[in-house]
């Protein structure tokens, strides 16, 4: 088993549409937390998270930290939204790292597409 495992709800994504992220780590060693980092390629949009484990986002972020102390059983869940209308379908990268002392130990990544 990888120390990373990382789901999407669907990789098939509509604009305004939830989309979930569940991320499970299995890291032996220490580690900060895990950060999701993602690109929607051809395209100067972002994605905005929205929650993470049940916590509402405040803020508009296109980057999202989750320390270890807010992942129970090192868990995380988080919900995430695209707004805009897409004139072409794009491809989206979702990466999800685990982060030991700003290093990054391992990561997944999972490409998504998002179109009308």
């Amino acid at each position: 088993m990888k120390d990373i495992e990382f789901k999407l709800n669907s990789t098939d994504i509509h604009p305004n549409s939830e989309i979930i992220g569940n991320i499970v780590v299995s890291y032996p060693g220490r580690y900060d937390g895990v950060v999701i980092n993602t690109q929607i390629l051809d395209s100067n949009e972002h994605i905005t998270y929205r929650s993470y484990n049940g916590k509402k986002i405040s803020q508009n972020v296109s980057r999202l930290f989750i320390n270890k102390d807010s992942m129970p059983d090192n868990k995380a869940e988080f919900t995430a939204l695209i707004k805009f209308e897409p004139a072409m379908e794009h491809e989206v990268k979702f990466r999800a790292s685990i982060i030991e002392q700003h290093k990054e130990i391992e990561s997944q990544i999972i490409f998504a597409k998002y179109s009308v």
